[in-house]
């Protein structure tokens, strides 16, 4: 688990083998959730993002992104990001196109 010291924002990543998530949590409340299926040995599928209206614009989806990302660096996998939030962000983020299949 990694908190982040702007927020009270805890990030937690999860998966079953076939399909994962990254679940965005505040005071134990679930503000956000990103999922990606596993798509081989070295490729997962971002599908879908979703964020609590309440925190939009507050960088939510961006930090589970990232989290994603951090675990796909661990283990040497890329990413095909068909959610449009996070192809967006992997267009405007040169710094973690390194993941991008």
């Amino acid at each position: 688990m990694n908190q982040y010291k702007d927020t009270k924002m805890e990030i937690l990543l999860k998966d079953d083998g076939t399909k994962g998530f990254a679940m965005s949590r505040e005071n134990n409340k679930r503000v956000g959730m990103m999922t990606y299926s596993i798509a081989g040995k070295n490729l997962i599928i971002i599908d879908h993002t979703d964020v609590d209206p309440e925190f939009n614009g507050k960088g939510v989806g961006k930090q589970m992104l990232y989290k994603i990302v951090e675990m796909a660096r661990e283990k040497n996998i890329k990413i095909v990001p068909l959610c449009p939030f996070a192809a967006s962000i992997f267009r405007k983020s040169d710094d973690i196109r390194d993941v991008l299949k």
